[in-house]
């Protein structure tokens, strides 16, 4: 491992999880002398405690629903049980091959990997352990941690967080879900799977608050039918331990009873105790902030990922770690659009998005220059094949380019990747009907969708 305190890397980069190897293999790529700092593992949240673990396990909870509805295929099949040991090998396994080909990754590209816990000891230098490696620019990206409420302590037994979730070594006859987001709707759809009797608090008036409210409405929906409980718009106020598990008390009094309570209300920056507000950086409730081209304040350090308030999302950490190591390498660096960044969530159905919600394009608009469009999945062939329901929801500036595109059902995230080309290239809706989409695909949803819109509708109504 090349540390020698003569040695001056062009960049050092703190954190090797989305944000960080992503600007660490860019770097190399480009010429610059690159030094990684990771106390864990490579990879960080996404690899080993988010991203790829919680599809596995939902990818499980799938092939389960599969097994016990096969009948209605003309499938006979018989559903045993779910064996947690074995699926918890599954999602070991796919997070093994992805680590050790990110490891072969980081080697080829001849980074420097530093094992050990970091901290900002100058604006160009970071301690490891003891050992001080200096760089002519500092990328900081030590990422998130779940967080909790004041007075509501995680301890791993009957009151978790996602990561001991992601290795319960049971699946829990009952569980309480605290928070109605991405992370908290994911558990609650691969545990309702898995057979657990699930209830989702939530604190706003819907799930998946940050989406389109036709999202959220579409999502309650399919939640209901599948049995998974929820209640909305009361906020949180106690836990306590009862006999055989928790009781979770609401503001309004009511109480609900489970054997685990997973606290999902989101991810917090991981920043304190690590030197950055000591060298100067400005930070904002533990983020740290950063201009459009994740420069700090401090003009050798930037930041990305995680531990800066955008996007916590694993492909946003990877382009904002590419934005910084092109703009070191002296290319030109363009700021990204955080509206334009596709949006998944993984339940069944599935939430895809990207652009604005029809509320926020009335707000800047105005309401009489926004046309919303829904197109619904029951008239598309691929749907009904595999027996899923939901909606395309299409926002359009008036007699202007679509600025929004909200979709759910099954297998929805598979489409998300034409609707951030929609939006990003600011198409308008006959030029999106000109494209000929494959049938049956649900991918020809989004296409059916555009041709309503630009006012030539073939599988629906008008």
């Amino acid at each position: 491992m090349a540390n020698d305190a003569s040695t001056v890397f062009d960049l050092v980069i703190l954190g090797g999880g989305s944000g960080g190897y992503a600007a660490a293999l860019r770097g190399a790529q480009l010429g610059l002398d690159v030094a990684l700092i990771e106390k864990n593992k490579l990879g960080g949240t996404c690899l080993h405690n988010g991203c790829i673990p919680t599809k596995a396990l939902l990818h499980a909870g799938e092939v389960a629903d599969q097994t016990r509805e096969a009948e209605q295929f003309g499938v006979k099949a018989s559903f045993e049980g779910i064996d947690i040991k074995a699926v918890h090998k599954y999602k070991d396994d796919v997070i093994s091959g992805l680590y050790k080909g990110l490891q072969g990754l980081v080697a080829s590209r001849k980074v420097t990997y530093i094992e050990g816990t970091g901290h900002l000891s100058s604006p160009t230098s970071v301690d490891v352990d003891g050992r001080r490696v200096e760089g002519r620019h500092i990328l900081l990206a030590t990422g998130s941690v779940p967080k909790s409420l004041p007075g509501l302590e995680i301890d791993g037994n009957r009151i978790i967080s996602s990561d001991h979730a992601l290795t319960l070594d049971r699946v829990p006859e009952s569980a309480i879900i605290l928070g109605g987001g991405v992370i908290g709707v994911e558990f609650a759809s691969a545990w309702k799977s898995f057979g657990t009797d699930v209830t989702v608090i939530e604190g706003l008036k819907h799930l998946v608050p940050v989406e389109d409210e036709n999202s959220s409405k579409l999502l309650e929906r399919a939640f209901r039918k599948r049995g998974i409980k929820f209640n909305l718009g009361t906020f949180f106020q106690s836990a306590e331990y009862t006999d055989n598990g928790v009781k979770v008390t609401l503001a309004d009094g009511k109480t609900f009873e489970a054997e685990v309570l997973l606290v999902a209300i989101g991810r917090g920056p991981v920043s304190a105790g690590l030197g950055y507000e000591e060298q100067g950086v400005a930070m904002d409730r533990g983020y740290v902030l950063v201009d459009e081209y994740m420069r700090t304040n401090v003009p050798t350090i930037s930041a990305v990922g995680d531990l800066v308030p955008t996007l916590q999302l694993a492909h946003v950490g990877f382009a904002e770690g590419i934005l910084v190591a092109e703009r070191l390498a002296g290319l030109k660096a363009v700021p990204i659009d955080y509206d334009g960044v596709p949006r998944v969530t993984y339940c069944h159905p599935e939430v895809a998005s990207v652009g604005i919600t029809e509320a926020k394009a009335k707000e800047i608009y105005g309401a009489d220059k926004v046309v919303a469009l829904k197109y619904n999945l029951a008239g598309n062939g691929k749907s009904k094949i595999l027996k899923t329901a939901g909606e395309i929801k299409l926002v359009q500036v008036k007699d202007g380019a679509v600025v929004g595109v909200h979709m759910v059902g099954d297998r929805m995230g598979e489409q998300v990747g034409e609707a951030q080309l929609i939006y990003n290239w600011e198409a308008l809706p006959a030029e999106v009907a000109q494209l000929i989409h494959a049938h049956p695909t649900q991918n020809e949803a989004l296409g059916e969708a555009h041709l309503a819109l630009a006012g030539k509708p073939l599988h629906s109504h008008d």
